[in-house]
This record gives C-alpha cells, structure tokens and sequence, in this order.
C-alpha cells in the first residue's frame, strides 16, 4: 500500500512538473509574440513614413527611378506578409532598400538641403531607433524561448507539445552596411 502512495506521488510531481514547464514555454511564447507585437507598431509607422520619403525625393531624382522602385515594392511586400517569419523576412529586404536609397541620395546636395526631407530623415531616423530597441527586446524573448526549448529536460516537454525553435530577427547579410558608421560630408 505505501509503495502505491509513494508511485502515486512520484507520478504527481512528474505530471506538475510537465504542466510547469509547458506553462513557462507558453509564458515565454506569448513574451516573444508581444515583443513582435511591439516592432510590429514601429514597422507600422516606418511603412507609413516610406510614401513620405519617395514623394519628397522623386523630385529631385528624376533617373534613379529604380532606387524608388526597390523601396515601394519592398514596402509593399513588407505590408502584406504574414506571420512573424514573413515579416522578418520582408522587413530585411526593406532595410536593404532603404539602405540602397541612402547611398544614392549622397549624389543629391539639394536634397540633403530640403526642409522637407531633413524632418521626414529625422522622423525616419526616431522610428529606426525605435525599432532596434523593439528588435532587440524580441530578440531576447526569442533567445530565452529557444534556451528553454533546447535545454534538457524542458526539451522533452517542449517536444510533446510542439513547441520549436524560433528565428530571431537579424539584419540577415546586410549587417555589414549596417554597422558601417555613417559617413558625413559637407
């Protein structure tokens, strides 16, 4: 009989054991889609500056109309994507844009000299801040979810309920022109 009592209660605290932790990789799941949720709001103003940004410019690059293009189509394509991953995806291919737009316009005085296109690059500016600190809070919530999803024994649990690994959000191979140091001309 206390042998029974005793399988009985081993058999408890395993059962509790695996509700905690599948509650804590749930918990961080839902850290992580809050954080998106987060950069989701700065893409959302970044996606609304960009129609601003190419107005402003057009009419001062009347041949780099390819420039332009590259920007609309990948904000176009940034808005319609679906899913975390998409998004990621999309918004990468953005900032490439968004960088290739920056290395032309250095070809472009006047424009640099807009009242009009120093705010909308202010405010451009405040949004990209704004965005990497959301990023790297995502990217935080994501690397604590995939610690706890590879690590023994919670991978076990999180195996059974179908939790896995979660890309983070990285600037893919454009980190190189993007950890460059502006370059200031006058």
């Amino acid at each position: 009989m206390s042998a029974l009592i005793i399988i009985l209660v081993i058999l408890l605290l395993i059962v509790l054991y695996i509700i905690s932790v599948y509650n804590n990789l749930v918990k961080m799941r839902n850290q992580r889609e809050n954080a998106f949720a987060d950069i989701d709001v700065q893409l959302k103003q970044r996606h609304d500056l960009i129609p601003q940004l190419v107005e402003t410019v057009r009419g001062y690059m009347k041949h780099e109309s390819e420039t332009l293009i590259k920007v609309v189509q990948a904000r176009s394509e940034a808005m319609a994507a679906v899913g975390i991953n998409d998004k990621i995806a999309a918004e990468t291919k953005l900032s490439s844009a968004l960088n290739g737009l920056k290395v032309t316009l250095e070809a472009y005085p006047d424009l640099k000299a807009s009242q009009n296109f120093l705010q909308l690059q202010e405010e451009i500016s405040d949004v990209e801040n704004k965005l990497a600190a959301a990023r790297r809070f995502f990217n935080m919530a994501t690397r604590e979810l995939n610690n706890a999803v590879e690590v023994f024994p919670s991978n076990i649990v999180a195996g059974m309920t179908g939790f896995r690994r979660e890309p983070m959000f990285d600037l893919g191979n454009e980190r190189p022109a993007f950890e460059e140091a502006p370059k200031i001309s006058f």
